[in-house]
């Protein structure tokens, strides 16, 4: 396999999963939505409290943040320094996108590993109202660390036409 057929085929991983997250953040969202609607309803109306709501909605929500970054970061519109793009020309251009990626993967990087080791450590705590462990909160970070980072490689290596061509012509 020579360089190209490598990088179509990380291309293709990389769009299955990062589609994936970007699904499953949007349909979080909605979920978290409806998980509210019912706690106001279930609290105002049929005067009864819903205390798992609560806390399904916050982890819910943290879900949805780490894996819907993967989406900002593949179209390259989370973590950019555009005002230094927009300054940069030819090599220094390719410097300036070489330290954002560096820089990004890094502090995914650092997501991922301490991500990891709070979810190690509160492995036996509980969600109150929900009784399952408050690691599956936790494991958000790595998760959303790690397909992020494949968004941020793969946007490097084939970074989309609309999104570089706006910041290169501002």
């Amino acid at each position: 396999m020579n360089a190209r057929t490598w990088s179509r085929c990380f291309l293709g991983i990389e769009n299955t999963l990062t589609r994936t997250a970007v699904g499953l953040a949007t349909a979080g969202l909605g979920f978290a939505a409806l998980c509210g609607l019912y706690q106001v309803v279930a609290r105002f109306v049929l005067q009864r409290s819903a205390e798992w709501s609560e806390p399904l909605i916050q982890v819910t929500l943290i879900w949805m943040a780490y894996l819907g970054i993967a989406g900002a970061l593949r179209s390259g519109t989370l973590i950019s320094v555009d005002w230094l793009l927009s300054l940069s020309k030819g090599r220094m251009r390719r410097v300036v996108q070489g330290v954002i990626l560096v820089c990004v993967l890094a502090l995914l990087g650092f997501i991922a590993w301490y991500g990891v080791a709070l979810a190690m450590r509160v492995r036996f705590q509980t969600i109150a109202g929900l009784g399952i462990s408050t690691s599956w909160a936790y494991a958000a970070l790595p998760v959303g660390a790690i397909v992020s980072m494949l968004s941020t490689i793969a946007h490097a290596i084939a970074p989309r036409a609309d999104i570089d061509h706006q910041t290169q012509n501002t």
